[in-house]
């Protein structure tokens, strides 16, 4: 029997997993809709960002047992990361089964669970050996700070500071947390760019192809003009050049007058 902790176990009869290890805890999601729609975004951002790599497992809201036989030692990150498993579906999280912990963990807090996230749970992660643990607080009522990040340093959480624009670096990721106009972006340093949702990215897409479009009629455009300035100015160089013309053939009328009179 496998142990992830340093509690003692309690013994349990043998039965299914799936008997042994529900899905879910019976307790229901009391979040804000801001909450649930930051947090549905951030799995999604961190899905889409891993999808080329069948290494790494992005989850939410899933059940982790973390001491094989004893269905109680149970916890439900809001999201994690696992780097080594693959993608395939999973109802639970067995530690176990998996051979190791996530690399990553990040709780939503709200006014029921910031205590817990800050306290209890904190040391439990810390203890299963959770590289980093983020909590970011979607209504920014709760916790010290609206974004909070950690990572595991001999054994204990230690703060991760800020950087320069202000965001947090996750090195289990190797991703930076902002709070930003979104309500929680994540950025690429290496990339240069802000991960986005699939459909984040096809409105950009679609936006970029439009303003391309608008750019090339910008240059028709601006073309066409130039083509009838330069008409314009070519119209105005005869016109001045039949002018001309007209006037030296006017001043040699005058001259030729002139002459004729001269020899009356």
């Amino acid at each position: 029997m496998g142990i992830y902790t340093k509690e003692d176990l309690i013994a349990y009869a043998p039965t299914e997993d799936v008997e042994l290890y529900p899905d879910s805890d019976g307790k229901p999601m009391a979040v804000s809709d801001l909450h649930r729609r930051i947090l549905t975004r951030t799995i999604d951002v961190l899905d889409t960002y891993f999808q080329d790599r069948p290494e790494v497992y992005v989850s939410g809201d899933i059940l982790m047992y973390y001491v094989e036989g004893d269905p109680r030692k149970s916890v439900s990150p809001d999201v994690l990361v696992a780097f080594g498993l693959g993608k395939k579906l999973r109802r639970t999280y067995l530690v176990w089964n998996e051979g190791k912990v996530p690399d990553f963990a990040m709780e939503f807090s709200s006014e029921s669970t910031y205590r817990n996230d800050l306290g209890r749970k904190m040391e439990l992660y810390a203890s299963l050996g959770i590289q980093d643990y983020f909590l970011y607080d979607a209504e920014g009522l709760y916790l010290p700070s609206p974004l909070m990040g950690f990572t595991l340093v001999d054994g204990a959480y230690a703060p991760i500071s800020e950087g320069s624009d202000g965001g947090l670096h996750s090195s289990a990721l190797g991703l930076d947390f902002h709070v930003s106009d979104v309500g929680l972006g994540i950025y690429d340093s290496a990339l240069d760019k802000w991960l986005q949702t699939p459909a984040e990215s096809a409105v950009a897409r679609a936006e970029l192809a439009e303003n391309r479009v608008e750019q090339e009629a910008a240059r028709a455009e601006n073309a066409e003009n130039r083509a009838e300035n330069a008409e314009n100015r070519a119209q105005q160089e005869t016109q001045r050049a039949e002018n001309a013309e007209a006037e030296v053939a006017r001043l040699r009328e005058a001259l030729a007058r002139l002459q004729t009179g001269g020899r009356n």
